[in-house]
């Protein structure tokens, strides 16, 4: 397909793409649309190879001789090319990335469908689940670190952050593709379900009654799903009482904690 000029940011061709920038807009209306937003050339790559279906593709006229192979793939997908002052009055910043991509949003599986289809049809053994996590670059970070460090699945919580939010791709440098993935809706009674499929539950929290991660690594857990939750609030009081166990990383010269990701990766490494 020949690309097709933008020059209208008004223009309804590419209504997929204003206003990247609203978080609060973006979070309620992608996933309503059935759609996500792939950023830079990278990104695209791995979601499509990972069977993402592009809707259409948005990028400046001197990004597609690069994208070129993977515009051939999909001939019949728009392509969609403007100026750079263009492209930025419609997405609300400066692409210079490469190129965007509207891609098709896959459903859901259901947890334990997730968990077991994990790791070629063995199941999980090592799976993150983010509480209420609503910073974009965290959520983003974590999947890049579970991506990295082996963990065989995310569960996200009904309130936490879209992690196919455009920030949130981007930050995990599409990595959260990678990673299966899915919505746990009853939390914290997700934890029993957890539980059932023989998972031990541990809650990253400080507490009086709080093991270190060196001394839960060492017993040894056949199956273990670490909860994080956010900084400022912390982890649900009801999801300590529900967890078998919670774990905190030593610290020292007189720091508390670490960033939600950085703990996550922490912990990640520390169990691989």
């Amino acid at each position: 397909m020949q690309p097709q000029i933008i020059t209208d940011a008004s223009d309804d061709r590419v209504l997929d793409y204003t206003h990247l920038t609203d978080v609060v807009l973006r979070s309620k209306d992608e996933p309503a649309k059935g759609l996500f937003i792939a950023e830079s050339s990278t990104v695209i790559r791995r979601a499509l190879a990972a069977g993402h279906r592009p809707r259409s593709f948005f990028m400046a006229e001197k990004w597609l001789e690069s994208m070129a192979d993977v515009l051939a793939e999909w001939p019949d997908v728009p392509v969609y090319v403007g100026e750079p002052a263009v492209l930025e009055s419609i997405t609300g910043f400066h692409l210079h990335r490469g190129a965007l991509a509207s891609m098709h949003r896959p459903p859901l599986m259901p947890v334990t469908e997730l968990l077991a289809s994990a790791r070629g049809g063995q199941g999980a053994r090592r799976v993150a689940v983010l509480e209420d996590i609503v910073d974009h670059t965290n959520v983003g970070a974590i999947f890049r670190g579970a991506a990295g460090l082996g963990v065989d699945a995310v569960l996200v919580t009904p309130r936490c952050s879209d992690p196919l939010y455009r920030r949130s791709v981007r930050v995990s440098m599409g990595t959260v593709f990678q990673v299966p993935w899915t919505r746990i809706e009853d939390w914290p009674g997700g934890v029993e379900e957890l539980r059932g499929a023989g998972f031990t539950v541990a809650a990253l929290a400080l507490s009086d009654d709080s093991q270190t991660l060196d001394e839960f690594v060492a017993q040894g857990h056949e199956r273990s799903a670490f909860v994080f939750g956010t900084e400022g609030h912390g982890l649900q009081r009801s999801t300590l009482h529900a967890v078998d166990t919670v774990v905190k990383i030593p610290m020292a010269g007189g720091v508390d904690s670490l960033n939600v990701a950085a703990s996550a990766a922490v912990v990640f490494y520390a169990t691989r």
